[in-house]
């Protein structure tokens, strides 16, 4: 009979060579990484963490682009746990850096410890952790708090002029914390369900981040695919801007180095969602110059 005996978590003593390169790569599979890329989780789970499939989806792509990897949490309590399967408040409280670490495999570190000279890019994946954990926006909307390691990073890369990718609901973060950013997180009107948070976007509209003039907008397709730009539009606002960008495609703000993606906020097909994080991605490695 099969022992149970033999998935014991017990850690044998590492060879130091061969754990430095395996951390080294961390999810690329590459021989000579990338782009350093830090990965800024949430917790784990959709409704109170981060959204596992956008995490993974980041994943796979960095590692297709030959990153180098290290992901991260802030050590602190979830906002609350939810019950996944009732879809309920639970009575427990859950560590944030913890249950980060289910995704990580166990290779996350406390955000605090993040440095800006140690990354050549930064990428945030969606769920409502980002709303609840990273910040305050499920609870205070426009008027949130936003972590202080969480801004920190965030300010951080974008003084130093290096690429910021956020999807579904974190795109928040940036438009809270960097004036005159762009970001997409869909579409303002719900469409009979189609985009159901799109309540999101009134909400960064009335942090004014989003009011800001532009000639031309740019759409970026999936990794490889070739550059389109949108028709020519007379004075937009970036929200306008948002709202015409498919959900399998990202938004570049160029100025700002800032990628973003709706992800989850509009209820489609994994394959869909999957391509437009691919979008992201790509785009935060190739603003990298890695």
């Amino acid at each position: 009979m099969f022992a149970l005996r033999s998935l014991s978590l017990r850690k044998a003593s590492p060879n130091p060579l061969k754990t430095r390169a395996w951390r080294a790569c961390l999810h690329t599979g590459a021989r000579v990484c990338g782009a350093k890329v830090a990965v800024v989780l949430s917790g784990c789970g959709v409704y109170d963490g981060t959204e596992i499939h956008e995490a993974s989806a980041i994943l796979v792509h960095l590692s297709r682009g030959g990153a180098e990897v290290q992901m991260f949490a802030p050590d602190v309590s979830q906002m609350h746990v939810i019950d996944h399967l009732k879809g309920q408040p639970a009575e427990e409280s859950r560590s944030v850096l913890s249950e980060s670490a289910r995704i990580a495999r166990g290779n996350v570190a406390d955000l605090a410890k993040l440095r800006v000279t140690d990354h050549d890019a930064i990428i945030f994946p969606g769920g409502f952790g980002a709303a609840k954990n990273l910040s305050t926006f499920a609870v205070d909307g426009p008027d949130c708090k936003v972590h202080e390691d969480v801004e920190r990073v965030l300010k951080d890369f974008h003084k130093a002029g290096k690429p910021i990718g956020l999807c579904c609901i974190a795109p928040v973060l940036a438009a809270k914390l960097l004036p005159g950013v762009e970001v997409t997180v869909g579409h303002e009107e719900e469409e009979g369900g189609r985009w159901p948070y799109a309540g999101t976007a009134q909400a960064i509209k009335a942090l004014g981040r989003q009011a800001l003039c532009q000639r031309r907008h740019h759409i970026l397709s999936p990794v490889n695919a070739p550059h389109r730009t949108a028709s020519p539009l007379a004075c937009e606002t970036s929200l306008n801007s948002s709202r015409l960008t498919p959900h399998h495609e990202a938004h570049v703000d160029q100025k700002n180095k800032v990628v973003t993606s709706p992800a989850f906020m509009c209820e489609t097909k994994l394959h869909l969602i999957f391509d437009g994080i691919g979008a992201m991605v790509g785009n935060v490695l190739k603003l990298s110059g890695k």
